[in-house]
Formats: structure tokens, C-alpha cells, sequence
């Protein structure tokens, strides 16, 4: 029998796990085990630290349901969430418009529009026009892309922050035209805290971080033949563009919201044009999503698999 020490624990359980028959989760979990070992010897973790960290991911488990998700909320706020993105776009070949975060306030099957309707079906913010473009990596538009977007209202909140969160605002599902043009209403959302009022929140302000998200659209756009791409649209001027709490922001991302635009199909209103730009999919790379509707996430937790 090998004696077990502080020096040799690590090997004696990379040792046991060597039998994993599953090639990914064996490397996975051996190089999890190395840094975790690596992490308690360089901080030289007590007994309190670690049942401290035991008692933080407890309650951030606890405070997940079908309409928050605080580990995704963990993982953006330490940056996690935008290095597991930005690798996974290393990975794929061809141009494409850069990516951000799905984010935590992300849900399957939202309603369908028309191309030209509002997604503004509550929310009573300032109106605003939002067109463009979907393109293949020559410049030639794409037919009946799908577009999924979500926002905030005028006063920073999703739907899914509201009281009656089962009912869907301010998101929607669109279909480009047969030249790849898109073009869809709704309100100017504004800048917000992410959820302070759970064990991620208290981690913020035990950090000294003010916890704030610039003003965004979320995208998220596909088509056969072509990655998803997952991305989100900056508004100009909002003082923590440079200071994303969740490290979401890139300066291709950032737009203008114009007065009046003559080549708007709405040019009585302000708007945002932005054109963007899939890559064709390469085998085992369709999915670019680093996130999840947060009830599909609670389904599998809860072991009754995914519906969706």
C-alpha cells in the first residue's frame, strides 16, 4: 500500500482514475485534479477556507432554477465563460463577426416574428430600428438565417427578472429575406447590475467590483451549413463599455444607435445597422454557444434530460 501524504495524494488519485474509460473525461479530470492540488498547496488552503468554498458553491446551486442560472453567472464573472468562447472561435476556420456571451438570461423557443414586427410587446422604452445584413464569409447574404435576440427593457431588467417571468418580452426569433436582409423594432435597452442578491453578487463586493453590464442586444444566428454564431451589440456612450463586468465587450461589437438613416426600412426611427458575418461549419464546430436556457440546464440537474 502506498502511503498518502501532502506530496503524494495527487498521484495516488490520478492513479485511481486512470481506468476512466472515456478518453475526454480521463484528461478532463486528471488535469482537474493537478491544478486543484496545485491551487490548495499555492494559497496553502485551511480547513475553514475550504468549507468556506464548500458553503459558496452550495448556495450558488441552491439559488439556480428554471429562470436564473448563478453558476453561468459564476462563470461570466470570472471570466471563464468569455476564455471558453474566445478558444472555442480559435478552433473554427473561416471570417466571422466576433462573438460575446450567451449569458444567463438566454431561452429556447421564443416567439416567432415577421420581419419588420416588434419585439417590444410590453416594454415602453424609446423605439428603435434594428437592420442589416446576414453574411457568408464572400459578403453574399444568407437566406433564411435564423436570428434569436434578447435584451433589457428601458429599466435594465429581462423578462425572466420580472414577476411573471414565465411570460417572454423583448426576444424573439427572425428569419433573414431571400437576400439575407433583416430588419426588426424595439426599444433602447439600458445597462444593468447583474444579480447582486445571491453568492455571486456578495462575491462582487467582496472583490470591490461595481458588478455593471453596459447597455446590449444579444444575438444569436445560424443557418445550415454555417457555425452558430453567438454574439451581442454595444451601445456607444454607455459608461462601462470598458469595464464589463463579465469581460463580454469588443470593439467590433460596439455601435451607434443613428438619429435617422434614408436606407432604414424605418427611417422615422433611430436605429442600429450592423451586418454580420457566419463562417461555414466544419465538422464537430456548428455550436458556438458557451451557455443555456437556464430551465434546460434545471431538467438534466434534475435528471429528467433535456426536451429541448
Amino acid at each position: 500500500m502506498r502511503a498518502i501524504n501532502d506530496e503524494t495524494v495527487t498521484d495516488v488519485a490520478l492513479e485511481q482514475m486512470a481506468g476512466t474509460s472515456d478518453p475526454r473525461l480521463k484528461e478532463i479530470m486528471a488535469a482537474a485534479v493537478r491544478h486543484l492540488h496545485a491551487f490548495a498547496r499555492e494559497v496553502n488552503l485551511t480547513p475553514q477556507e475550504w468549507l468556506e468554498g464548500i458553503r459558496f458553491f452550495t448556495a450558488v446551486g441552491q439559488q439556480c432554477t428554471s429562470y436564473r442560472q448563478e453558476f453561468v453567472l459564476l462563470s461570466d464573472v470570472l471570466g471563464l465563460s468569455a476564455l471558453v468562447g474566445l478558444m472555442n472561435d480559435k478552433n473554427g476556420t473561416g471570417f466571422h463577426s466576433d462573438t460575446s456571451l450567451l449569458g444567463p438570461f438566454y431561452r429556447e423557443n421564443s416567439p416567432q416574428f415577421e420581419l419588420g414586427q416588434s419585439i417590444a410587446t410590453k416594454a415602453r422604452g424609446k423605439e428603435i430600428a434594428l437592420y442589416g445584413c446576414v453574411l457568408d464569409s464572400n459578403g453574399c447574404g444568407i437566406p433564411e438565417a435564423s436570428i434569436q435576440i434578447w435584451q433589457t427593457d428601458e429599466e435594465g431588467d429581462y423578462d425572466m427578472q420580472k414577476p411573471e417571468a414565465s411570460e417572454m418580452d423583448l426576444r424573439g426569433t427572425f428569419h433573414t429575406d431571400s437576400e439575407g436582409r433583416y430588419y426588426l423594432r424595439s426599444v433602447l435597452p439600458a445597462g444593468y447590475s447583474i444579480p447582486m442578491d445571491g453568492p455571486v453578487g456578495d462575491l462582487i463586493r467582496a472583490q470591490k467590483r461595481h458588478g455593471l453590464r453596459p447597455s446590449h442586444i444579444h444575438y444569436l444566428l445560424g443557418a445550415p451549413g454555417y457555425r452558430e454564431l453567438v454574439t451581442a451589440l454595444y451601445i456607444h456612450g454607455d459608461p462601462h463599455i470598458g469595464s464589463d463586468t463579465v469581460f463580454g465587450v469588443t470593439d467590433s461589437l460596439v455601435v451607434k444607435v443613428t438619429d435617422q438613416d434614408s436606407d432604414s426600412p424605418f427611417p422615422y426611427l433611430p436605429g442600429i445597422r450592423y451586418d454580420f458575418t457566419l463562417a461555414s461549419a466544419d465538422k464537430g464546430q456548428v455550436s458556438g454557444r458557451v451557455g443555456a436556457d437556464p430551465a434546460q440546464i434545471t431538467r438534466v440537474a434534475q435528471g429528467g434530460g433535456s426536451t429541448r
